[in-house]
């Protein structure tokens, strides 16, 4: 039999607790914390590529990816560096749990004409043993094949009080188990309990399962979910790389996750009837949910520290060391954690990781972007840095890839001027056109329409210098926009 294989990469998340690293703009899950690729990239390719073990009579099918608006561009980058650019991406128009984006998914793999296994997986989870995780996987798509729904259950190592946890059942033969239920994340005691009693696994938050199987089950549990995200789809608009939802009919969707829209529901099943089953999976698993967890896929000193970028340390131990644009020294400290990038500097002791959303929260209170942007922010055609900025001027850098453009626009409340530092721009200003090459410059008036290109085969850079009463980057009013975004 040759099954059809699916990944679905969940990529909704924030990261705020590895905040100043993760933003919002730019999460965890776009980011490399061990080296290699991002953990994102990480994800589809273990399983994409099964090289490790013998992929069995599989047929894999290009990864679905479902994220939001503001990350389109940052999958579709991601996705086209791995030779993927023909996977599809699908946008939710608001977060709304994982059951509806699971629904969404399942629904569009149907509609291409098949019935595929979907691995439903969280894009930002990093695991060491590639081989031992595909071949726990490949056991269970033969599982789900056969129209059950499977789960894998992280063997614990110590009693964590940060996971959910999954209690298993019967034992199904085969290193496999009926599901038993979902627990909540559980108090230092009640988890010294479920890892001495054996019964128990973290919650992975993988589900392995056939599309059409999703479908009837949420029917069956949560017809008003279904039938919000199949108005949804059916209203759904192509627009290059991704696949959009109808917002109006997503946004009467109910918020669920897939554990209690369904899982729950079929847990408790007898050996002979399984509906759910959940297999053991020990391959050296983090969700790399606060700063602490480096220590778990980065290489340690032998005082217990991680260090990461230009960083010197003294009479240091069991601290993680992060520095992205500056020199950072430590002198005598013990379980802290120092997160420096160019625009914030977290300090924290490693036991109090976890509080770091209650700096997030206060910049979000005090309308500060630092949860929301780095210092330099994102777009598709390139990205752009403050370098400098006053009360009525800001300056900055920007790299525009090859054949990358800016949209037509206009601004009512600045001016701008245009310097070539490096590269060859084409500018249009209002009814002009001409190119401008390294120490050149050019004037754009408050009100005139125009447009910076690259159209050279190596980044564009240009020196910015906004003037006027207002530089907000709301100040946009798009005529032509190559990306069709929605905000600038």
């Amino acid at each position: 039999m040759n099954i059809a294989i699916q990944a679905v990469v969940l990529s909704g998340g924030s990261g705020t607790r590895l905040w100043p690293f993760s933003r919002e703009s730019y999460p965890k899950q776009f980011l490399s914390f061990t080296g290699s690729g991002t953990l994102f990239q990480d994800t589809v390719t273990r399983v994409v590529d099964w090289g490790a073990v013998d992929s069995g009579p599989f047929q894999v099918l290009p990864p679905l990816v479902v994220c939001n608006e503001m990350h389109r561009f940052l999958v579709a980058e991601q996705l086209r560096q791995l030779g993927l650019e023909k996977s599809p991406i699908l946008l939710e128009p608001m977060g709304r749990n994982t059951a509806p984006a699971l629904t969404l998914a399942a629904l569009q793999a149907v509609e291409q004409g098949g019935n595929p296994v979907l691995l439903v997986l969280p894009s930002d989870h990093y695991v060491a043993d590639l081989a031992g995780f595909q071949q726990r996987l490949a056991e269970a798509i033969k599982l789900a094949a056969t129209g059950v729904i499977a789960t894998f259950g992280i063997v614990p190592d110590k009693p964590e009080t940060g996971f959910g946890y999954i209690h298993r059942g019967a034992d199904l033969g085969g290193n496999a188990f009926v599901l038993g239920g979902f627990r909540e994340k559980p108090d230092a005691a009640t988890a010294s309990e479920y890892l001495f009693s054996g019964e128990y696994f973290w919650n992975s938050g993988i589900f392995i399962l056939r599309a059409q199987t999703w479908l009837e089950e949420i029917a069956a549990h949560r017809p008003d979910i279904l039938e919000a995200c199949a108005q949804a789809m059916a209203l759904s608009k192509r627009d290059g790389d991704f696949i959009r939802a109808d917002k109006a009919a997503f946004s009467r969707c109910p918020s669920d996750s897939i554990d209690y829209a369904v899982m729950e529901r079929l847990a408790g099943f007898s050996p002979e009837t399984p509906r759910a089953v959940v297999l053991p999976l020990d391959v050296g698993w983090s969700d790399l949910g606060s700063w602490p967890a480096l220590t778990s896929v980065r290489p340690t000193d032998h005082d217990g520290n991680v260090m990461i970028g230009d960083v010197f340390i003294k009479d240091t131990h069991n601290s993680v060391l992060y520095s992205q644009s500056r020199f950072v020294a430590a002198v005598g400290i013990t379980d802290v954690v120092v997160i420096e990038t160019s625009d914030a500097v977290l300090v924290a002791h490693k036991d109090r990781a976890q509080d770091v959303k209650a700096i997030t929260d206060h910049l979000k209170k005090t309308e500060r972007s630092e949860h929301v942007f780095h210092a330099k922010v994102h777009r598709p055609w390139g990205n752009y840095e403050s370098i400098g900025n006053g009360s009525r001027y800001q300056v900055k850098r920007l790299t525009i890839a090859p054949g990358g453009t800016l949209s037509l626009q206009l601004h009512h409340h600045r001016a701008e001027h245009w310097i070539v530092v490096k590269g060859t721009a084409r500018v249009t200003r209002d009814e002009e056109s001409f190119l401008l090459t390294e120490n050149e410059s050019t004037f754009i008036p408050l009100g005139v329409r125009h447009r910076l290109e690259n159209p050279g085969a190596i980044p564009l850079e240009i020196i910015e210098v906004q003037s006027g009463s207002y530089l907000g980057e709301d100040d946009i009013v798009r005529f032509e926009d190559r990306y069709n975004r929605l905000e600038s």
